[in-house]
């Protein structure tokens, strides 16, 4: 029998706690191992499924933990470099959350560290690794809707009352942008294998930090070229989809980011007068990213989201904030 890939957890993060955490427990050759944290106690809903996890007081002591194979890391999203560039010099691999980096430039230090070591160091985006998502790429890319068109889409949720929250402070790299638009300008990418042409953007504010925004452009790539518009809030009911607009067919992606969270994960297709659908009503996307990575290291089989892919979502949110207007509404 292969032996596991014993994973850390950097940090007891509520992310990490209800989602991660549980996944990388349920994933086919994977053990939790270790947490990271200064509070034991909140180490307690860990032990609950993982009750043999070491618990270690620093981050630190955690990378020097030398029966831990790959970390995780939940952390605020200006600590991301830092810690993934440490634990790959700790011999460690690294799945950290996205956005893995809050500017392009800063991903061709890890890209340099990650080879320079043989080490797996990628960006948790998990949408790829669902079945929704491929298929939403097969139907796009073999012509499925004809000429790609337009491509849309909306991913909002409303925190304002949780002023604490690491997603509304600017100095721990808040924002909808970098929370949720990794989302709705990556999937695109994913699909399309296009990247943005020109970009605009019309963002509002609150104590720095995005909290609306809508962004605007033409993107070129293998499917042609098309026109590309996505909304972004921290401030509006939950709502997530993503459209694939041709000339001879739409195709519609319903939870395309919090598949069976937010809703059942579901594809529609629509062609002319006909319309089909089909469900992943049991599939849990997290823990097929933890087997995907798993078997990347233990196979080098090609991970389905490497830091190239990653670098050019980076660069497209940096097109998008470059080219921002700041709006009152």
């Amino acid at each position: 029998m292969t032996k596991p890939i014993r994973w850390g957890i950097l940090g007891a993060a509520k992310f990490a706690r209800e989602h991660m955490a549980p996944a990388i427990h349920a994933a086919q050759g994977a053990e939790l191992a270790a947490l990271a944290t200064s509070d034991p106690a909140r180490a307690d809903a860990f032990r609950a499924f993982a009750p043999a996890m070491a618990v270690h007081a620093s981050y630190d002591a955690l990378l020097a933990d030398p029966s831990i194979d790959a970390v995780y890391i939940p952390l605020p999203n200006h600590l991301h470099v830092e810690w993934t560039l440490k634990a790959l010099a700790a011999g460690k691999h690294v799945l950290c959350e996205k956005p893995i980096c809050l500017k392009a430039a800063e991903i061709a230090q890890i890209i340099a560290a990650r080879d320079a070591t043989g080490l797996l160091a990628a960006e948790a985006y998990m949408i790829v690794h669902h079945p929704q998502w491929q298929r939403a790429r097969d139907l796009v890319q073999s012509g499925a809707i004809g000429n790609l068109t337009h491509v849309d889409g909306v991913f909002t949720y409303d925190n304002r009352t949780d002023p604490g929250n690491i997603r509304n402070k600017v100095e721990t790299g808040g924002g909808g942008i970098y929370d949720i638009g990794v989302y709705t300008y990556g999937s695109a990418r994913f699909v399309t294998g296009a990247e943005p042409v020109e970009m605009a953007a019309r963002i509002r504010q609150e104590n720095g930090v995005d909290v609306w925004a809508q962004a605007t452009g033409i993107m070129a790539g293998p499917t042609g070229r098309f026109t590309y518009s996505a909304i972004t809030s921290m401030r509006l009911h939950n709502r997530q989809e993503m459209t694939f607009h041709g000339d001879k067919g739409v195709i519609r992606l319903t939870a395309p980011f919090n598949a069976n969270v937010f809703a059942e994960a579901q594809l529609e297709l629509r062609q002319g007068m006909t319309m089909t659908m089909e469900r992943w009503p049991g599939v849990n996307q997290y823990v097929l990213q933890v087997q995907n990575f798993g078997d990347s290291i233990r196979n080098g089989t090609p991970y389905p989201c490497p830091l190239e892919f990653t670098h050019g979502t980076a660069a497209m949110i940096d097109m998008v904030f470059a080219n921002a207007e700041m709006i009152t509404l």
